[in-house]
């Protein structure tokens, strides 16, 4: 019996990786909301962490798998620690807009 990646073919997911990839950086250099930029963020690690998988899986190895919850871990603190810093940027100026975040100069 086949596997699935047998039956997809790793080149599938490396075309898919690279669309959300891609589709994440689009999001970072052309939207300037902070919340849509830690959504790209996010979308860009699950696009890494699908290609880590799927070369896991192709290579028989798990050491890619426990990569990827070491970088959930890591994004999951981020996402906490990114909505804290934009919850106390609201609380003092009033909206969380990038381009008014260069006002916060000391």
């Amino acid at each position: 019996m086949q596997s699935i990646l047998e039956q997809v073919g790793i080149g599938n997911y490396i075309i898919l990786s690279a669309l959300l990839f891609c589709i994440g950086a689009f999001g970072i250099l052309y939207r300037r909301n902070a919340i849509i930029m830690f959504m790209s963020i996010e979308i860009m690690l699950n696009a890494v962490n699908l290609l880590l998988v799927a070369f896991s899986t192709y290579h028989h190895d798990a050491s890619g798998q426990v990569f990827v919850f070491f970088t959930m871990a890591v994004a999951a603190a981020e996402v906490a620690v990114g909505l804290a810093i934009l919850v106390s940027i609201y609380r003092n100026i009033g909206n969380i807009d990038i381009d008014n975040l260069k006002n916060l100069k000391g």
